[in-house]
């Protein structure tokens, strides 16, 4: 069994896909890590669209146009429900971080099945919103490609040193 670190380790934003659609298996095994993902007072506040089809492949392609993008066979487009996200006391909502969590259980459980994925937070989200004719409590927050990589390995990263980020207090 695969520890947690490797996984994390060795997940990347792939950007190269190769033409291979994702087993059905694997999407049910990628939603039920979603499914699963921890929320503020578990209040789930999120849908997944999980876009597979050219008519909703066209319209993310709209909302955020990239060669690599586009090589993608599947998209998991994760959205917001303003009306069912814990609000803190002092008035600071949680949403934005529950879906964060449930989408990187997404993007950690892709990894351990073979796929690449990346997070595309730069898109239209207006034109998003508009496009799949979205409720107005709810909100596109992350699109995320994912397919077979074209190449296996896991490209160099760059990140700050323990000294950098850890603090005793």
């Amino acid at each position: 069994m695969e520890r947690l670190l490797d996984i994390i380790n060795s997940r990347y934003s792939c950007r190269s896909y190769l033409d291979k659609a994702v087993e059905e298996e694997k999407v049910a095994y990628l939603k039920e890590c979603m499914r699963l993902a921890p929320s503020a007072v578990n209040k789930q506040p999120w849908r997944f669209r999980i876009v597979r089809s050219q008519q909703g492949r066209a319209k993310l392609q709209s909302c955020y146009s990239r060669p690599w993008f586009n090589e993608a066979p599947l998209y998991v487009l994760a959205t917001l429900l303003h009306d069912e996200e814990w609000v803190r006391a002092d008035g600071k909502p949680h949403g934005n971080i529950d879906v964060a969590i449930a989408v990187e259980h997404l993007c950690l459980a892709a990894t351990e099945q073979g796929l690449g994925s990346c997070w595309v937070c730069n898109f239209d989200a207006k034109l998003c919103h508009e496009l799949f004719e979205l409720p107005e409590n709810e909100e596109p927050v992350v699109i995320i490609p994912l397919g077979y990589p074209v190449s296996s390995g896991t490209p160099p990263k760059t990140r700050k040193t323990p000294e950098e980020l850890f603090l005793e207090a």
